[in-house]
């Protein structure tokens, strides 16, 4: 139910981050969670800053403190208040939201995402969208400084807002000016810091459809930076087509995952191998689908787990 919804989404609001895989272009993104009251433990707000999809800083109503992710926002007092200043405008904004549209009994939550993003070619982007129970309920166009409706109850909220004219220039210019100034200086502290290089950790399992049909799957996590090249190989040709990537995804460490697929015959198993490379590796990683032979009969073992560490792998931030 709704309590479901609003436990994923305080615990993995990165869904909402804007980069895409092997962009060039970075984005800062504010996701912010409120609730009525608080419920079964969850704190009654939450605020989480990400630079690309990376959490870089956390803040929630039963701390009340910004609590940094990252190594180069501890001692930065700065992004601290600007922080602190976020979580006021959304939640003088979702106050707002609740008293002009009418809510049923029972849990309900509001959210808010606002951020910006420098492409590739030099222009910026900027977004803010409001959320009811997980739906888009109203967002900003700060190019004709608008709100748009996504739904019949936001209609009153969209004739509110744009009564007052300042409101919507002050949005424009916090997405515009402030955002994107907050944006450069992150990837600046970003690349003064030392960055980490881990190797990724490989795993391959697979499950029996029917005897014809088997799913190998491959799981490559722990790497740092986020770049990595995973396919399967059938007799060492890539199955460029065949294989199902999932997107890489990040850890709440800092490190990232990645998993792939493909569907095979069983009888053809022992032709296919998952196959990595990443700046961490020394040379590419090939993994395997192991089974162990125990007293004459096959028996599937379980997951083999292939661990590779560089010699002269810079250690990971404690």
């Amino acid at each position: 139910g709704k309590l479901a919804m609003a436990i994923v989404i305080y615990a993995d609001p990165i869904i909402f981050s804007s980069s895409s895989p092997g962009s060039l272009s970075h984005s800062l993104c504010y996701f912010y969670l409120h609730l009525p009251e608080p419920s079964q433990g969850l704190p009654q707000s939450f605020l989480g800053g990400y630079l690309d999809d990376q959490p870089i800083a956390r803040l929630d109503s039963l701390t009340g403190k910004m609590e940094p992710l990252v190594p180069w926002m501890e001692e930065k007092e700065k992004e601290k208040e600007n922080f602190l200043t976020l979580k006021w405008i959304f939640r003088a904004d979702l106050e707002k939201l609740s008293k002009l549209r009418h809510q049923s009994e029972g849990l309900h939550t509001w959210q808010a995402v606002w951020g910006c993003e420098l492409r590739e070619d030099g222009s910026k982007g900027g977004f803010l969208h409001y959320g009811y129970d997980g739906m888009d309920f109203i967002s900003f166009n700060k190019e004709t400084l608008r709100w748009v409706a996504a739904q019949p109850q936001a209609q009153k909220v969209k004739e509110k807002w744009e009564e007052d004219p300042w409101w919507s220039e002050k949005m424009k210019n916090l997405l515009e000016n402030n955002c994107n100034l907050w944006l450069q200086r992150y990837l600046s502290y970003q690349n003064k810091t030392v960055q980490r290089t881990e190797p990724p950790v490989g795993k391959v399992n697979s499950k029996v459809v029917n005897d014809r049909l088997e799913i190998l799957i491959c799981q490559a996590f722990g790497f740092h930076p986020k770049e990595i090249q995973a396919t399967w190989t059938r007799d060492g040709e890539p199955c460029v087509y065949e294989t199902l990537h999932k997107n890489v995804a990040p850890n709440s460490d800092g490190t990232y995952y990645v998993q792939l697929t493909i569907d095979i015959d069983p009888k053809e198993r022992d032709h296919f191998r998952c196959h990595l490379e990443h700046e961490g590796l020394q040379e590419p990683l090939i993994l395997l689908h192991q089974y162990l032979t125990i007293w004459g009969e096959f028996a599937a073992a379980s997951s083999h787990v292939f661990r590779w560490r560089a010699a002269n792998t810079v250690q990971p931030f404690i």
